[in-house]
């Protein structure tokens, strides 16, 4: 479709796996923070834990994603 026939199509958006990832990850962590406040918890050991796993999960991501992009 071009500008002539009907209105101008978006550009698609370029995929960014490695923010996405990392936004992702970390919101999950935000979350478990939140939750360790909500209930009463420990929430010196929730941000430790959150952390953890953000970047245990971040770098298990990534490590996967640049792998893929070498196999290409």
């Amino acid at each position: 479709m071009t500008e002539t026939n009907g209105s101008k199509p978006t550009p698609k958006r370029e995929p960014r796996p490695y923010r996405d990832s990392a936004l992702v990850y970390a919101f999950f962590g935000l979350i478990v923070i939140v939750l360790a406040v909500v209930t009463g918890g420990h929430v010196l050991w929730a941000i430790v834990g959150a952390v953890g796993a953000f970047v245990l999960a971040t770098g298990w991501t990534w490590r996967n994603l640049r792998n893929r992009e070498r196999s290409r």
